[in-house]
């Protein structure tokens, strides 16, 4: 029987629609217009979202057109950018149609998922997982690259709800390794992150390792960021705001700051 407790594919559905409505009636030059995601316009943020979406369906990839670029850093961006440079010379409505087309299609695929399904092993570009695991990564990346493009029209919002609450939830799993050992925080340090409003969490560190600990009032550094700037600043954008509020250790505060940009 099909899964009737999915969140990850309601909160997929409900971002799809968000950013369908985002972008409706843009015009041209909205659709060229440069991001913080480096090396892309509003229309390859869509364009990214709507190849991934188009593979999962089963569709063949676009040919290979040898993607080259200073933003690309391994084999996952370059087979990215491949999907992307594919529909480049396109007008931004008919990759708003595509999208359009290619989600309904992908969202009656997801319906039909049964429990059995969703606990399925595969690799996920963060590693072994499950279709559980990689459609939470899906909620994550789609909600990231709508930002991306809200930044770059400044028409702020989505920042808030369910969707939101799970990509956020999933980029602060990989806090402990940022914390202990892209930044180095010492030994006995408790560093907590509070996502204004979305979600908060506190890493301590033990033996030069990084673990989740109690969100208590006792820590020695504090970070607090709208959910934008979070998804800005762990997905390295260009244009992330400078508005982290940092409280006791300065310095360290300012170091997992600088660290914090980890995806691909």
């Amino acid at each position: 029987m099909p899964s009737s407790a999915s969140p990850s594919i309601d909160h997929l559905e409900h971002l799809w629609r968000s950013l369908t409505e985002l972008c409706a009636g843009l015009t041209e030059e909205e659709w060229k217009r440069p991001t913080g995601c480096p090396g892309w316009s509003v229309q390859d943020n869509v364009s990214h979202l709507v190849d991934y979406e188009s593979r999962a369906l089963g569709r063949p990839a676009p040919p290979g057109r040898g993607a080259v670029g200073a933003h690309l850093r391994n084999a996952l961006g370059e087979s990215n950018e491949s999907g992307v440079e594919h529909r480049r010379g396109r007008a931004g409505a008919e990759i708003l149609a595509e999208l359009e087309e290619v989600t309904a299609a992908r969202a009656a695929q997801l319906r039909r998922l049964t429990d059995v399904d969703l606990s399925d092993e595969v690799v996920t570009p963060a590693g072994p997982g499950t279709v559980a695991t990689m459609l939470r990564l899906r909620v994550m990346d789609t909600w990231a690259h709508e930002q991306d493009i809200r930044r770059a029209l400044d028409r702020p919002g989505h920042d808030r709800g369910p969707a939101v609450e799970e990509a956020v939830g999933h980029l602060a799993g990989f806090l402990p390794i940022i914390v202990a050992k892209r930044a180095g925080a010492p030994d006995g340090s408790v560093v907590v992150i509070e996502v204004d409003g979305v979600h908060r969490s506190a890493v301590e560190v033990v033996g030069g390792r990084g673990r989740a600990a109690e969100a208590t009032d006792t820590w020695t550094v504090e970070l607090v960021m709208p959910s934008t700037t979070f998804a800005a600043l762990v997905g390295g954008r260009t244009d992330a705001p400078d508005d982290v509020v940092i409280r006791g250790d300065v310095e360290l505060g300012r170091r997992i700051v600088d660290v914090l940009g980890f995806l691909p």
